[in-house]
């Protein structure tokens, strides 16, 4: 976007690695924020070249990190080049905004992703998703050799990482049949493929053999992958049965959508497997989620 002007705002400071912000400085003065661009009308994840006026003081370097919605507003977030945070609240009175807020960013267009290090079955063996290339052969489900389209990247700041930004764990074997072979992370909506149901990693979380990440074990940043092929297609990720990418979750969500669009010109719509998907975990079948006890049950028995 070529301007965006606003007032007031609200400087947020983190004194936590718990995701919680201090308030310590507001102000009533017009702030412009602009990237320079008269082309596009959107500040996208991570974006930097950035400008930021205090007006009358010179310009600021800022990165867009994402938006947080807080009584039924969303407002956009930056950081300086010194680490602090700045919450633009335009239509809210400043006496309104808490003095202390735990901040969990918008992630309505959060990316449904792999952790970096996730391997990805192809003809030759496995790959490192963040290792493949467009144009790539992987392997599908049934062993069906399908080229990638394009990889999708997104870096994840963990200090505003929310519902859906979450990572979740899946211990190995927690599917049976050694599925997947070795620890599989994920994004908290990404799909994991159960008889024939697709089934987001968050409805299956029960706190042992798939579990959350815990805030502690990430970084402060982190970086996710999607791979998209030419249709919405079941891939083998550490050997368990995962959605490629589908276009609901959006593209714009990623770092790299300039690369997209470089490549193909425009969006293109990408339907959805036939699969039923299943986002919450009361709607998750007990066949299902008993095979995910039993898989706790064994792994308690090997190491008794």
């Amino acid at each position: 976007m070529a301007d965006y002007v606003l007032s007031p705002i609200v400087q947020y400071t983190n004194y936590g690695s718990d995701g919680d912000f201090d308030a310590n400085s507001t102000w009533n003065d017009t702030i412009t924020v602009s990237d320079g661009s008269i082309d596009d009308n959107q500040f996208t994840d991570g974006e930097g070249g950035i400008q930021m006026t205090f007006a009358p003081n010179p310009p600021q370097g800022v990165i867009y990190q994402g938006q947080v919605e807080y009584m039924g507003e969303s407002y956009p977030i930056f950081e300086n080049s010194s680490g602090t945070t700045f919450v633009f609240g335009v239509h809210l009175p400043e006496a309104t905004f808490p003095t202390v807020a735990s901040l969990g960013s918008d992630t309505s267009a959060f990316a449904l992703c792999f952790a970096e290090g996730t391997r990805i079955a192809t003809p030759t063996g496995e790959s490192m998703v963040e290792d493949l290339t467009i144009g790539e052969v992987v392997l599908n489900a049934v062993g069906k050799p399908v080229p990638v389209k394009w990889i999708g990247r997104q870096t994840v700041q963990t200090r505003f990482v929310g519902p859906k930004t979450a990572l979740v764990r899946i211990r190995v074997g927690a599917f049976g049949n050694n599925q997947p072979h070795s620890d599989l992370t994920v994004t908290a909506d990404h799909g994991m493929v159960q008889d024939g149901l697709v089934i987001n990693a968050s409805a299956l979380v029960n706190r042992d053999t798939i579990d959350w990440v815990p805030m502690a074990d990430l970084p402060e940043q982190f970086t996710v992958y999607h791979v998209e092929t030419e249709a919405h297609d079941v891939i083998l990720a550490n050997g368990a049965p995962s959605e490629t990418f589908v276009d609901y979750a959006g593209r714009t969500a990623f770092d790299n959508h300039g690369e997209y669009l470089t490549l193909y010109g425009c969006e293109r719509i990408v339907p959805e497997m036939p699969h039923p998907r299943i986002s919450s975990a009361r709607h998750v079948p007990e066949t299902i989620r008993a095979r995910l006890n039993n898989s706790a049950d064994d792994e308690l028995a090997l190491t008794a």
